[in-house]
C-alpha cells in the first residue's frame, strides 16, 4: 500500500530507492539541500552526471545515479522561485513533484525521498508549498493504484516538519 510520512531526517540519509534534489535548472552544485545531496553522492560524480544532462526546466526533473549516497537514484527536480504567486509557481512546483514520482515509476522505484522543494532558497511560502507537495503526492498515488510507492518528506526543522504533518492530516 502506498504512503506518506514525514521524518526529521536529512534527505541525503535516507534509505530510499531514490532520492529528490531540490535542483536548480542548470543542475550545478548550490548550497542547501542541493549542496547536501552532491556531497553526498560525490560532487566529481555527480558534476559530471548533471553537465551530460545539461539542463532542467522549471518544473520538470531528471535522474542520474545516487553514486555514494545509499539511494539508487537522484532524482533532480526544479522548483519554482516564489516571486508573487501571480507566475504559474503553483503549477510549476506540483509538476516538480509529478514528474520526479512519474521517473520514479518509470524507473520501477518503490520508495522515493523528497525535501520540500522550493521553501528554501526559493523563498516559496511554507504552508502552500507543503499543500502542493501533499496534493501532488496524493494525486500520483491515486491515479496509480496498481503501483505501490513510499514517499517521505525529509527534513531537519521541526516548524517546518509540523506544519507539514498537519497539512497531511488535513489533507488525509
Amino acid at each position: 500500500m502506498s504512503d506518506i510520512t514525514i521524518l526529521n531526517i536529512s534527505v541525503t540519509k535516507l534509505d530510499t530507492d531514490a532520492i529528490v534534489n531540490a535542483a536548480n535548472s542548470s543542475l550545478s552544485m548550490g548550497g542547501g539541500v542541493c549542496g547536501s545531496v552532491f556531497l553526498g553522492a560525490g560532487v566529481d560524480n555527480m558534476s559530471e552526471a548533471c553537465n551530460k544532462i545539461g539542463h532542467c526546466d522549471t518544473g520538470s526533473a531528471v535522474i542520474t545515479p545516487g553514486f555514494n549516497l545509499s539511494a539508487k537514484y537522484v532524482i533532480h527536480a526544479v522548483g519554482p522561485k516564489w516571486k508573487d504567486g501571480e507566475r504559474n509557481e503553483a503549477e510549476l512546483l506540483y509538476n516538480a513533484y509529478m514528474k520526479s514520482l512519474l521517473l520514479a515509476k518509470e524507473y520501477n522505484l518503490h520508495s522515493i525521498g523528497f525535501p520540500l522543494i522550493s521553501s528554501g532558497r526559493f523563498h516559496y511560502p511554507l504552508a502552500e508549498a507543503w499543500e502542493i507537495a501533499i496534493k501532488a503526492c496524493k494525486d500520483f498515488i491515486s491515479s496509480n493504484q496498481d503501483y505501490e510507492i513510499k514517499i517521505v518528506f525529509a527534513a531537519l526543522n521541526n516548524r517546518v516538519i509540523d506544519v507539514g504533518k498537519d497539512i497531511l492530516n488535513k489533507l488525509s
